[in-house]
C-alpha cells in the first residue's frame, strides 16, 4: 500500500480514547478538522508519553487560558464514530510553531522492513493540547492497576509478581 500524508492543521477536536474492557483496551489518537475524520491505533505507552511531553513543553511555553480548556473538556473528550483506524502508530513526535503557536503531533506509521510510513500531522492550540493531555492521563489510569513492585498490570484473578522470586504465590497484590 502506498503511504499517505495525512495534515489536519488545526485541527477541530482532538481526543485520546479507548475501546474494549480493561486488558483488551485498543488505544486511540484521533482528530478531526471539520468533516474529515483520522483515527490512529496507538499503544498505552505511547498516550502515556504523549501527554508528559505536552506537559512539559507547555510548562515551557506557558500555560494556555484555563477557561478554554475547561470549555474543550466539558464539550467532551470522547472517541467520535465511526472509528476506522488509518493506520497503526510505531513512532509520535511533537513540536511547536512559534509563527501560528500551534502544537504538532507527528505520527509515523508502524511498518515493516523498508517499508516508506504513512505521515500524520495534527495541529492544534495550547488549549487543545492541555486537554488532551490531561484526559490521557485521565484514560490511562482507568485500565487495570499496576503492582507496585514490578509495574506489570494486576488482572481480576491476582498477579504473580516476578520481583517475589515466587514467594507468597496466592497473594493477590
Amino acid at each position: 500500500m502506498e503511504p499517505s500524508h495525512i495534515e489536519l492543521n488545526p485541527v477541530t477536536f482532538i481526543t485520546i480514547g479507548t475501546i474494549g474492557p480493561p486488558g483488551q483496551r485498543t488505544f486511540y489518537l484521533q482528530a478531526s478538522q471539520g468533516r474529515i475524520q483520522v483515527s490512529l491505533i496507538i499503544e498505552k505507552e505511547h498516550a502515556e508519553a504523549l501527554a508528559l511531553a505536552l506537559d512539559r513543553l507547555l510548562e515551557h511555553l506557558g500555560e494556555p487560558n484555563p477557561e478554554e480548556v475547561k470549555t474543550i473538556l466539558e464539550a467532551g473528550m470522547e472517541l467520535l464514530e465511526p472509528v476506522e483506524p488509518a493506520f497503526r502508530v510505531g513512532q509520535l513526535g511533537l513540536g511547536y510553531d512559534a509563527a501560528g503557536d500551534l502544537l504538532v503531533i507527528t505520527a509515523l506509521e508502524l511498518t515493516e522492513g523498508d517499508e516508506a510510513p504513512s505521515i500524520a500531522r495534527f495541529w492544534g492550540t495550547r488549549a487543545q493540547m492541555r486537554a488532551l493531555s490531561a484526559h490521557a492521563v485521565k484514560v490511562c489510569a482507568a485500565g487495570r492497576p499496576r503492582c507496585v513492585l514490578c509495574g506489570r498490570p494486576i488482572d481480576p484473578q491476582g498477579h504473580f509478581c516476578p520481583r517475589r522470586n515466587g514467594h507468597q504465590r496466592g497473594m493477590r497484590l
